[in-house]
């Protein structure tokens, strides 16, 4: 096995149902985890949910269940969404098994011998939506005076006896982390964020609850739980069978890269760091807070009747297209806006008309005309030409935009390519050739066919299930399939030499159309 990789998403807090947000970060996580798959690394790719906390105690409370049977009913339409989306993971981490209470209770107690837990008595202002603790300057008025989380969420006063995380002591330390390692959080907007927000000083961090008893009990302190964020941020370490199983952790920990949303970025890049340092574990190598996802410019939500079900888009439009549209259409790490219609445009210019239906011209001429069989050919400069752009296109200018995280450049590169495929074609005209040059007829659709492999292999981590299709028509062995085999010159003889003609080829990539009441408010 290659060098591991281990990535996370952050897991989902399953008060209701998957939104368009947890399917936007659940598509991005798996390409990255595909795409380092492709490059022969080792990965560990772990997604879960979030089930502990007072929302959660309040949400089963008003449908007459007990938290414990919402946890299990919700957290299902995850495990569904992923499935759906084909989120292919390898750990599914829910914070109500066992092993996390023990592995969060083994990180509270490493901070506690660290001396960095002490118990007195919180009062201040907590956002139960957030899960989160906000000083007054942070707050924000709302209609009527009412005071708000800086996310515009309520607030409410809190007063009850509390453990405390000496949060203030790791000031210093976090700001040479972010110094020492700029890519540590990333975009760089988010990381200026953070070092402005430490620089002003941080404060001491309430970590136990005792107003409610859905969590992981404190350890020598069973009436009071863990704040939430202590237990979620645990998860990352349970998942690699810390502290009981050290194999999984000595190889993967510390995780290559935690993937969040932008708005709990100080969790993960505050919180989360000082809570390594205090229990004398190596802090992750990089925290990425991606942008939101808008519904026509707007936030979804259910006040505005907008709200999205990932599992009806991808039926609608395909897994494989919503896939692509979301990593082509916005730049990774900003805010992007997503409507049926900029799906359907953006597929079935690039999916459908320029690569779908090059694959399909050039497998269908090499099928009537060619009796489908491979063979060898010689080449001219135009030929050699193309397969250079392409070959530099799929195996260094896309994996090099994709291992910086920017896919919808990685695309463009991608793209240039597919079109230098169809001006190609255009300019040779191989239906002109079939007549007056059959030799180089062949030669030319050849050198697509050689071509299309590369453009294949290299899309796939983005969509996998069609991709797959077509190097099944192109009969590339599956062991072929990653990008390590661009580095293998010799493939296409090694092809030829089976002597496996091609069959009738099967579109791939359908042109999508508007669900008729989309079109028809349009």
């Amino acid at each position: 096995m290659g060098e591991p990789y281990y990535i996370t998403t952050a897991i989902s807090y399953p008060n209701g149902k998957p939104h368009i947000g947890h399917a936007y970060e659940a598509i991005a996580a798996d390409v990255i985890a595909r795409f380092h798959k492709a490059m022969g690394r080792d990965v560990r790719f772990q997604t879960g949910t979030d089930e502990h906390g007072l929302k959660m105690a309040q949400k089963a409370r008003e449908l007459g269940l007990t938290p414990a049977e919402l946890s299990d009913q919700m957290s299902q339409h995850f495990i569904d969404m992923a499935q759906a989306l084909n989120v292919n993971y390898d750990v599914f981490l829910r914070t109500t098994e066992q092993r996390h209470h023990a592995a969060s209770q083994e990180i509270w107690k490493r901070m506690e011998a660290n001396g960095d837990l002490y118990l007195d008595r919180y009062e201040g202002w907590y956002s139960v939506r957030d899960e989160a603790y906000y000083d007054e300057s942070e707050l924000v008025e709302g209609e009527g005076g009412v005071k708000l989380s800086p996310q515009g969420t309520p607030v409410e006063w809190t007063v009850e006896e509390s453990w405390f995380f000496r949060l203030s002591k790791y000031q210093d330390k976090l700001l040479a982390l972010y110094s020492e390692n700029p890519d540590f959080i990333r975009p760089e907007a988010r990381r200026n964020e953070m070092v402005a927000f430490v620089s002003q000083g941080l404060r001491d961090l309430s970590v136990s609850r005792t107003s409610f008893d859905w969590g992981v009990k404190v350890p020598g302190s069973d009436n009071h739980v863990m704040y939430v964020w202590v237990d979620a941020l645990t998860n990352y370490l349970t998942g690699l069978g810390w502290p009981e199983e050290t194999d999984a952790f000595a190889k993967y920990w510390p995780a290559n890269l935690h993937l969040i949303g932008k708005d709990i970025v100080r969790f993960h890049t505050i919180y989360w760091p000082a809570f390594l340092m205090s229990a004398n574990l190596p802090v992750p190598h990089q925290v990425f807070g991606h942008g939101f996802l808008l519904n026509r410019g707007q936030k979804e939500s259910k006040s505005l009747g907008n709200v999205t079900d990932p599992i009806a888009l991808a039926e609608t439009f395909g897994v494989d297209a919503v896939r692509y549209f979301f990593m082509r259409e916005v730049a990774f790490g900003q805010d992007g806006s997503w409507s049926p219609e900029a799906i359907v445009t953006r597929c079935n210019a690039e999916l459908a008309n320029s690569y779908g239906n090059l694959v399909q011209r050039v497998l269908s001429m090499i099928f009537k005309n060619m009796d489908g069989k491979l063979e060898t050919f010689s080449s001219v400069e135009a030929d050699d030409a193309l397969l250079a752009h392409v070959h530099d296109a799929c195996s260094v200018e896309l994996p090099r935009e994709f291992a910086s995280l920017n896919f919808s450049g990685g695309i463009d590169a991608w793209m240039r390519a597919v079109f230098a495929c169809n001006a190609y074609i255009d300019e040779q005209a191989p239906w002109t050739l079939r007549k007056t040059d059959p030799e180089r007829m062949r030669a030319v659709l050849l050198t697509l066919f050689m071509a299309i492999r590369d453009l294949t292999i290299a899309i796939a981590p983005i969509v996998p299930t069609a991709a797959g299709k077509v190097l099944d028509q192109l009969g590339i062995p599956a062991d072929q399939r990653g990008y390590t085999a661009f580095a293998h010159a010799g493939w296409y003889m090694e092809r030829v030499a089976t002597g496996e003609a091609l069959a009738q080829p099967v579109g791939a990539f359908p042109r999508l159309e508007l669900p008729a009441e989309e079109g028809a408010s349009a």
